[in-house]
Order: C-alpha cells, then sequence, then structure tokens
C-alpha cells in the first residue's frame, strides 16, 4: 500500500495558491515551480527583479568560541578571521569526506552565529551539530521561527531601498540587521541566481506580509523552483542532492577553494588522503551543440564514444539558446574544449566542455 507524503507547507503557501502557481513537492516541501512560465521568470530575474519564496531553508544559532563551541571542527571554512557581519560559504561533511550538506554561516558577533542550510537535510544537518557542538555552547535549530525571501535581479536594490534603508552599504557576502516592517531581521547580499540580489530573513507568520510590501513594486513578479534551477545552472553553482551528497567529496566538486586545510574538521583525513592519491574523478561544465539539453543520469562519453561519467544536471539555457549541463566525469578526461556526447543508450548529443560561468553579463557584483 502506497503511503503519500505529508509534504510541509511555506508561510506563503495560501499566497502561491492564489497566484496559480504550479506546486511540486522539493525536499519534502510543497514549493511553487512556476507561476507565469519558467521563461518569463528567468527574464524577470535577468533584467529586472523577482522574488523567490525560499522559507523552506533551515536555519541555526550557535552561541560560542569557534573552536571551543566545537562550531570550527563541524564545516569546512576558517572561521578565526571571518570579520563581523560577513558570510561565508562552507560544507558539512561526513567522516569519509563526504557532503553532508553546503550551508553559509554568518558572523553575527564575535561569538555568535547563523547558519543556513538547505531545506531537505535540515533534520539531518540539525542532528550532526547537536551531536558535535559541546556543552558549553548553544545550539538551536531556529528553522520554524523564520520565513525567508529572496529578492534577485539587476533592480533588486532599488526596488528594497525604501522597504529597507540604507541597502546600498551591503557588498557581495556581507549582512547587516535593519528594522523591516517594525522586525529587526538579518538581511543578506546572497543569493542563487548570478544577479545582484538579496536574502530576507522575516518572522515566519509575518512574511506574507513582506511579500506584499515588496510587491507593491510593479516591477517585482513571483518566480518559482523552475527559473532558480535554470540560474544557478548557467551561473555553474551546485544543487545538493545533484552536484553534492554524502558520496562526492568538496574536492571532486570543485570546492577545494571552500575549505581550510590549516584547522581540524570532521572528515579532514579523508579529504587529505584524497588530494594525496588525486581524485577519481571531477564536476564539469559542458554545453550542447545543439538546443537540446542534457539530463539528469544521462551518461557521458568522450569523442571515442567510452563512458567516461554522468550527467548530475542539465538544462535548456536561454542566454546561449543551447543545451548545458553539470556532471562528473573520470579524472584525466573533461578538459576545456574536448568534444563529448551525452544521452542516453538510444540517443546521444554532441557536446563540449566548457568553463564556468555559462552566463557572463551578471549583476551580481554591482
Amino acid at each position: 500500500m502506497l503511503v503519500e507524503e505529508t509534504l510541509k507547507q511555506t508561510p506563503l503557501f495560501a499566497v502561491h495558491r492564489s497566484l496559480n502557481a504550479r506546486m511540486v513537492p522539493f525536499g519534502g516541501w510543497d514549493m511553487p515551480l512556476q507561476y507565469e512560465g519558467i521563461l518569463a521568470e528567468y527574464e524577470t530575474t535577468r533584467r529586472a527583479c523577482a522574488v523567490f519564496d525560499t522559507s523552506h531553508m533551515g536555519e541555526f544559532l550557535v552561541e560560542g568560541d569557534h573552536a571551543q563551541s566545537g562550531l570550527d571542527g563541524l564545516i569546512t571554512c576558517s572561521l578565526k578571521d571571518m570579520p563581523l557581519k560577513t558570510c561565508r560559504y562552507a560544507t558539512l561533511l561526513n567522516a569519509e569526506g563526504g557532503v553532508m550538506d553546503d550551508l553559509i554561516v554568518f558572523r553575527l558577533a564575535q561569538e555568535r552565529w547563523f547558519i543556513v542550510v538547505n531545506g531537505a537535510t535540515t533534520a539531518k544537518d540539525a542532528n550532526q551539530f547537536q551531536a558535535h557542538i559541546s556543552k558549553q555552547a548553544v545550539f538551536r535549530n531556529i528553522s520554524q521561527d523564520l520565513g525567508k525571501l529572496d529578492v534577485q535581479g539587476p533592480l533588486a536594490r532599488e526596488v528594497l531601498k525604501s522597504l529597507v534603508p540604507q541597502i546600498e552599504k551591503l557588498s557581495y557576502y556581507t549582512f547587516d540587521e535593519f528594522v523591516v516592517l517594525g522586525e529587526k531581521v538579518i538581511v543578506s547580499r546572497t543569493g542563487y541566481t548570478g544577479e545582484l540580489g538579496y536574502e530576507i530573513y522575516f518572522p515566519w507568520q509575518k512574511t506574507p506580509e513582506l511579500w506584499n510590501s515588496i510587491f507593491k513594486d510593479k516591477r517585482v513578479k513571483p518566480a518559482g523552483l523552475g527559473a532558480r534551477d535554470v540560474l544557478r545552472l548557467e551561473m555553474g553553482y551546485s544543487l545538493y542532492g545533484h552536484e553534492l551528497d554524502e558520496t562526492i567529496s568538496p574536492l571532486e566538486a570543485g570546492l577545494e577553494k571552500f575549505v581550510d586545510f590549516n584547522k581540524d574538521f570532521i572528515g579532514k583525513a579523508a579529504l587529505l588522503k584524497q588530494k594525496q592519491a588525486g581524485v577519481k574523478r571531477k564536476l564539469v561544465c559542458f554545453s550542447s551543440e545543439s538546443r537540446r539539453s542534457p539530463r539528469t543520469g544521462h551518461k557521458i562519453y568522450n569523442a571515442d564514444q567510452q563512458e567516461i561519467g554522468l550527467v548530475t544536471s542539465g538544462t535548456f539555457s536561454p542566454s546561449l539558446a543551447k543545451g548545458i549541463g553539470m556532471g562528473l566525469v573520470v579524472a584525466g578526461s573533461g578538459a576545456k574544449g574536448e568534444k563529448i556526447l551525452f544521452g542516453d543508450a538510444h540517443n546521444t548529443i554532441s557536446g563540449e566542455i566548457t568553463a564556468r560561468p555559462f552566463y557572463k553579463n551578471s549583476s551580481l557584483k554591482n
């Protein structure tokens, strides 16, 4: 007998339904895939301003010294030299060096940390944190207290500056606390689209009020998971469960720059061993030679039709007008410019290994 999955809902579920969004299961949540259409929402994000409901993401608070709390030993980035009010991308590893999750850590104060994790892995991550954060430190899973909106696109700053005074002072990967609609909240200059953008962490029950305030600006439109996936793929950003999982190390995923080998952390020994021996596979970006797109699970072949890897993500790129993808291939293959084939047993498509990102005209650092 099949048991129907009970999906969690964000505080904006009723809003999405009122907008006739197409809803889909995503990491245990009922999420909007699209409203007007994926291509239209993509264009809005690249050219104007779109808002994404990302309230499914998880948020943790840790209070304590970076080392004595145990936080430093959990994640791969350097914490001791992090300036206040900055963010850093990192990974959370298992003992074998596989990625349990990718996350962003915020330094709120000298000994106060805010960590944002993926929605599908929040419970697993919380268990890992609770198991390793010291008894002298404080760990709180505040995921159910906070909604989250991503305001993304070249007009994002213009749209938000009346609602968030002094938002102009935020540079890329920094944050501050602002009073927004009477609430003191975190606003960061981060995102997952490759465009100028901000993420607003707002009280769960009041998130619809924030949504409605932003949408008073007629330049703004809602966007769903479909457009978000195309946008992140054009930037070559990894998605947990595709380019990252517990069997893939950050070295294989091309994320070594987010690993601080000058400190101890869970999984370090396994990474050092892998580094010494050399990775057996690596993540690459590639494009199709036509409008036909790769699909997750497609096989990747070299020009001699020998299987060399697997597609982890694929889509049609509106900016390039052709298919693009990411995949894991055996080390020693996948050099930039190398001709490849991808597909299934019945049909293959010609492609070429390329550098990331695919999209070059981003407003990200504006």
